[in-house]
């Protein structure tokens, strides 16, 4: 029987037509599907490489952190002339050098005054001379010379370890002490010198530590006392270091042997006047009498309403 349903044909064709839609939509939806879950991939990586530049640079920002807090940790151990717990004795000693050549001492009114002492350390007096200083609790600056240290073995050694411990300052008076080697025909020889004070810069930090230096130096014999000095001038202001003399002393190296109150009244009348005073003594072998002299001599100062301060 002949099929009259002119239907039929055109019910194939939309049959076909719907199935190519589906596949053309389901490759649409597959292709999308793919380019959003590669665009998503993407995004993970890199929120994911964001967050690894985050934590790459806070650990860095870390480490850079703990270096500085090692390198001031470090710095704290590094001693100039003093123990850090003992700068507020110390006094900048390039001024004090400044006032001295310039015989300004004045001070604004307020006095204030440098206990030095030479030529040790002695196993004999200096022990004396620590102890009085402790007792009546004020400080000063030694100014030691190699060649005695190493003349007193380790009890010297101790004894320059307990100065700086007691809160005084160490400074370099160089290791001979000898002038014609350090000035030739009265002249600097600066090789020489550099050569003498760097010996014992040497020894003090193999006692005192690795962390110890000292920028304060006394001139055997006194700055003031020699020629071509310019170069060792230039020398200190290049290394920010002083070389320090005196404007008063209590002339235990000077004339005649002295007794105890001869040496006090020689500090008190070189010392009248000055609201600043650098007062030279010795420690070396030999000036008992100066460690004597020395309980006097700080009554007269405190009586005067002078502070008692070291060179750093």
């Amino acid at each position: 029987m002949k099929n009259n349903n002119i239907f039929s044909p055109k019910k194939k064709k939309s049959s076909g037509s719907k199935k190519a839609l589906t596949v053309l939509m389901a490759c649409v939806i597959v292709f999308g599907g793919v380019k959003v879950v590669s665009a998503t991939t993407q995004f993970f990586k890199e929120q994911q490489a964001i967050k690894l530049e985050e934590k790459r640079k806070e650990e860095e920002a870390k480490a850079l952190a703990e270096k500085k807090r090692k390198e001031e940790e470090e710095k704290k151990k590094y001693m100039v002339g003093v123990r850090n717990d003992a700068k507020k004795y110390s006094y900048d000693a390039v001024k004090v050098a400044e006032k001295l050549a310039s015989f300004d001492y004045s001070n604004n009114g307020e006095k204030i005054v440098f206990l030095t002492f030479d030529d040790g350390t002695s196993t004999t007096v200096t022990p004396e001379v620590l102890r009085i200083l402790k007792e009546n609790d004020v400080k000063a600056t030694f100014f030691v010379t190699g060649e005695n240290i190493e003349r007193g073995g380790e009890k010297a050694k101790d004894l320059l370890k307990e100065e700086l411990n007691n809160g005084h300052a160490i400074a370099n008076h160089s290791w001979s002490h000898d002038y014609k080697k350090l000035y030739p025909n009265r002249t600097l020889d600066l090789d020489a010198f550099l050569a003498d004070f760097k010996k014992t810069d040497d020894l003090l930090k193999d006692t005192l530590g690795k962390y110890f230096s000292t920028r304060v130096i006394r001139c055997p014999g006194g700055h003031m006392s020699w020629r071509g000095m310019d170069a060792l001038d230039s020398y200190l202001e290049e290394n920010n270091m002083a070389s320090i003399d005196w404007n008063a002393l209590n002339k235990d190296a000077e004339g005649r042997k002295k007794n105890a109150d001869q040496l006090a009244e020689e500090a008190i009348k070189t010392s009248e006047g000055k609201e600043m005073v650098v007062l030279l003594m010795h420690d070396t072998y030999g000036k008992e009498e100066t460690a004597k002299a020395l309980p006097k001599i700080i009554k007269y100062y405190k009586d005067n309403g002078y502070e008692f301060k070291t060179l750093a």
